[in-house]
């Protein structure tokens, strides 16, 4: 079925009615509409919203979205960020209307969220070998000339399974060989003599059709900026090396593609290194992290601390919790645990804590461990803390932040709420 337009879809989305199942929203706003509860502009502070609440910055996230299409405009990149990251079809919307080529995405489900969105381009970033959402897909291009997906394939038994799943098809997919970022690293053929074996069972079968090259460099092993430099200039040489044997004459242009959040940069000065194909080339970054940032890993390997010239993402997450005990001078308690906060990577950090309307910094606090309801602070003799203060989080790891969030409140940053995001994880 072909996708509904965008528009459509999100205006539908907006429909959807407000009750318990989503954490954090005022309890008398049940029954409710979501654009209707969005046209209150409710205060996240003052007008009901129940702790934990996980806020998403109004103004830092559309920072966020106006650095990166700066960023890929002036170093002439295509741009498909990494949906997974948030699963949030409005993001999807934002980054596509802030320059965005289309959305980078990893398993079928999300490619089925995104087309339900209606989202017209898709890069997948992982090998597809399942009949059945190959066939799906297969339908989709079918019935919707304007939708295009490009599908990596790393190996040559996964050009069989794909071909075979998909016979009769229409259209053929695309594909770009995955090259794999070093021995012992994730998924990708190993060396440029298998690529080529790869790229020949391609082109012996009439479903697939070869467009690119693409892979991560940040799976390469004890990575540095020289090591990843080198790596990426590989992938571009693989392009190359496949162009001069004719390997892309079924298509109008040639992907190459790479770009973590880790080490975009260096993607941006290999990238421009390319020369002069028989095609014109598509050089596509993948960046997902960036929009909403954090406030730990992402903050700290950022490209941008290497390059500040070009500019700083803002971390656009906070979690408010509240302190729920004080049993001691050294420790308190808030309301928030593994369940809301993100905690994979690292543990959240006490931000500000806020009473009566009034915010101050988090001094003395620090969270030291998480319960599945609860977070447990250190607090230290200048920690001002009572039971009932709201106190905010940073998070870190963006991908596990949306995840544990249907509907987020966006809120300005006097705690305006103007807009709430639907995830889909």
């Amino acid at each position: 079925m072909t996708a509904d337009s965008p528009s459509e879809a999100l205006a539908r989305l907006a429909e959807d009615r407000v009750d318990h199942r989503f954490k954090g929203l005022p309890p008398d706003a049940d029954g409710l509409t979501v654009a209707e509860l969005t046209a209150q502009r409710r205060n996240l502070f003052t007008d009901g919203f129940a702790t934990p609440v996980l806020a998403l910055s109004a103004e830092r996230l559309q920072h966020n979205l106006e650095l990166m299409e700066a960023y890929s405009e002036r170093h002439g990149l295509a741009f498909a960020p990494h949906g997974k990251t948030s699963m949030a079809p409005q993001l999807f919307q934002r980054q596509i209307e802030h320059g965005a080529w289309g959305i980078t995405l990893a398993v079928p489900h999300q490619v089925r969220v995104a087309r339900a969105f209606g989202t017209r381009r898709v890069f997948l970033a992982n090998e597809l070998v399942d009949p059945a959402a190959l066939r799906w897909i297969s339908a989709e291009l079918d019935s919707d000339p304007d939708f295009r997906l490009i599908c990596y394939v790393d190996s040559v038994r996964g050009v069989e399974l794909m071909d075979a799943a998909l016979r009769g098809a229409t259209r053929p997919l695309d594909v770009v060989v995955e090259l794999a970022a070093g021995d012992g690293a994730r998924t990708g053929v190993r060396t440029e003599a298998e690529c080529a074996a790869v790229a020949d069972a391609v082109a012996a079968v009439s479903t697939l059709r070869l467009v690119g090259v693409a892979g991560y460099e940040g799976e390469v092993p004890n990575a540095d900026p020289e090591r990843v430099h080198a790596w990426l200039r590989r992938l571009v040489s693989l392009a190359v090396a496949f162009d001069k044997d004719g390997r892309f004459g079924g298509t109008d242009e040639v992907v190459v593609s790479a770009g973590g959040s880790a080490w975009f940069d260096a993607v941006a000065d290999v990238f421009a290194e390319i020369p002069e194909l028989s095609l014109p080339v598509l050089k596509l970054l993948r960046s997902g992290a960036y929009v909403s940032h954090d406030d730990g890993h992402y903050r700290k390997i950022t490209p941008f601390n290497r390059v500040p010239e070009e500019g700083a993402l803002e971390p656009a997450f906070r979690l408010w919790t509240q302190v729920v005990s004080r049993p001691s001078p050294e420790q308190a308690f808030v309301n928030a645990g593994k369940r809301d906060a993100a905690y994979d990577l690292h543990l959240p950090f006490a931000q500000v804590v806020r009473r009566e309307g009034v915010e101050r910094p988090a001094d003395g606090i620090e969270v030291t461990g998480l319960s599945d309801q609860h977070a447990w602070l250190r607090t230290g003799p200048e920690a001002d803390l009572e039971v009932g203060d709201w106190l905010g989080l940073g998070l870190s790891h963006p991908c596990t932040s949306f995840d544990k969030w249907q509907l987020i409140p966006v809120a300005e940053a006097d705690g305006t709420v103007v807009d709430y995001i639907r995830t889909y994880f």
